[in-house]
């Protein structure tokens, strides 16, 4: 039985239920599990987890900064231990945009970090325009209009493929513990 952590990057909450999907997954596989907001993890002592895994959205085009900080902090500890990434964003609603080695913010994230996780997935995102403050509202929909995705204010729109976040909890609760260095 090992010991996950998931720390998990949310704009508005999705992630974190993403995050909840794979929790769930990995306690039916007997495994204990911590899912925990990286704004509420600076006192969370990593060494004690056997696995940690990593989910961040996207907006605007970004991961937010304190995934970079997270990354960069404990790089050494990633490294030593299995480990996991997963980015959540509406262009993976494309199928040519869904995967780790397809994803533009994947490969963008990739390339500014230093860390080289074990599993790697990438998750669509949902649209909710009615819990959008007005400026994120206007700004979202322009981006979807751009990109031939809905538009209109009242939608609500989950692009999740959920058999997918399930497997990848299955490939968490399979990553073996690494050689000693």
């Amino acid at each position: 039985m090992a010991q996950i952590l998931i720390l998990y990057s949310s704009t508005d909450g999705h992630t974190r239920e993403i995050c909840g999907r794979i929790q769930s997954i990995i306690d039916q596989h007997g495994h204990e599990t911590r899912c925990i907001s990286m704004n509420d993890a600076a006192d969370i002592k990593l060494d004690g987890f056997d696995k940690i895994v990593v989910g961040a959205s996207i907006r605007y085009g970004k991961h937010q900064k304190q995934v970079f900080d997270f990354v960069a902090h404990n790089e050494k500890l990633l490294a030593s231990r299995p480990s996991a990434f997963f980015s959540v964003n509406v262009v993976a609603r494309k199928a040519h945009k869904n995967q780790p080695d397809t994803n533009p913010y994947m490969l963008k994230f990739l390339k500014q970090v230093a860390w080289q996780p074990d599993a790697l997935a990438v998750f669509a995102g949902k649209i909710d325009y009615k819990k959008y403050r007005f400026l994120d509202r206007q700004m979202i929909r322009l981006i979807m209009y751009l990109t031939h995705g809905p538009t209109h204010p009242d939608t609500e729109a989950d692009f999740t493929d959920w058999e997918q976040v399930e497997m990848f909890g299955k490939i968490i609760c399979g990553m073996q513990k690494k050689p000693a260095q």
